[in-house]
């Protein structure tokens, strides 16, 4: 297993290489002049060309991507072109705000989806079964930005109940936490309630409840557990796009996350922000995905990654 880990963070160098390369060279294919951006409208061509040297936009795209590389070796990702600040403390103060988001969203998808599948695999074609499939696809397909805006309507603006965005206390994180859980929720609910089918048609389970076992324990010891695999491997899946995907949630709930960030710094051509904050979601990213192969050994012991044939 140690080996496996090491072996999949080494492979995670390249990937995150080829990440760097990939938004150094797109962010500076967008159209429009960054140094003229960021002096400003009324600003002088003599600023303009001072602003173009500083943030070496004279020089060619290797040169630039070396600078930048060999910076980022060093622990140092540059400093933010708008606010002059090091980006390092520009993501610190911003991604915090997008992981409780994303945790708080996973939480809730988790309990609603896996719980509604259960239910729907072991009451299969029952009312409850139709009702919850047709609200996970309804959930599936509304979008967020959508569903955002009717919850503000809802519980923020003729209840009364919730603020409608901002951030403070734990009644500002429900409705943007509701707002992007409930998709991933939507879908949990799908593939837990495909993979408990699956299981509860294998002779094991025959087997179980012919023993005489309690039906509870059947579902939970038994079936529950064996049916988690693909339902851990979505969840890791979308833990990953919440991170990253929030950027609509963010917007529209006016959350201070890693999201509205990068959104801002797109249109102010900010480039190190943009760079330090895909980087930074690629890295957890990789490390998410190496997790739910961890958690694949526990959930099942016939997982070896340290055996050959798994190589």
């Amino acid at each position: 297993m140690y080996g496996y880990i090491i072996r999949r963070l080494m492979l995670a160098v390249p990937v995150l290489i080829g990440v760097s390369i990939l938004v150094f060279a797109i962010i500076r294919f967008i159209p429009g002049d960054p140094a003229r951006a960021i002096a400003g409208v009324h600003a002088s061509p003599e600023y303009i060309e001072q602003v173009r040297k500083e943030l070496l936009l004279d020089e060619g795209l290797h040169v630039q991507y070396f600078v930048y590389m060999t910076n980022l070796l060093q622990g140092d990702m540059g400093r933010s072109t708008f606010t002059r600040r090091p980006v390092t403390v520009e993501l610190a103060q911003r991604f915090p705000n997008t992981m409780i988001l994303a945790v708080t969203a996973m939480g809730i998808a988790a309990v609603i989806g896996m719980s509604a599948g259960i239910v729907s695999a072991t009451r299969r074609y029952s009312l409850f079964d139709n009702v919850s499939m047709l609200a996970a696809l309804v959930g599936v397909a509304a979008p967020v930005f959508w569903l955002g805006v009717m919850f503000q309507i809802l519980f923020s603006v003729n209840l009364g109940w919730l603020p409608s965005g901002g951030i403070g206390t734990w009644k500002h994180l429900i409705l943007p936490a509701l707002t992007l859980g409930l998709a991933t929720a939507a879908l949990i609910a799908r593939i837990t309630r495909s993979s408990m089918l699956e299981v509860l048609g294998q002779d094991y389970i025959t087997t179980a409840r012919s023993k005489g076992l309690v039906e509870r324990v059947v579902i939970y010891k038994h079936a529950f557990k064996n049916a988690l695999i693909p339902v851990v491997t979505v969840m890791g899946l979308q833990f990953g796009t919440l991170l990253g995907g929030a950027v609509l949630t963010e917007t529209v709930f006016s959350w201070p996350g890693i999201g509205r960030l990068m959104v801002d710094s797109i249109l102010t051509r900010d480039y190190p922000v943009v760079q330090g904050a895909v980087l930074l979601l690629a890295v957890f990213f990789v490390m998410i995905n190496l997790v739910v192969d961890v958690i694949y050994a526990f959930l099942d012991p016939r997982i070896n990654y340290g055996s050959k044939e798994v190589e």
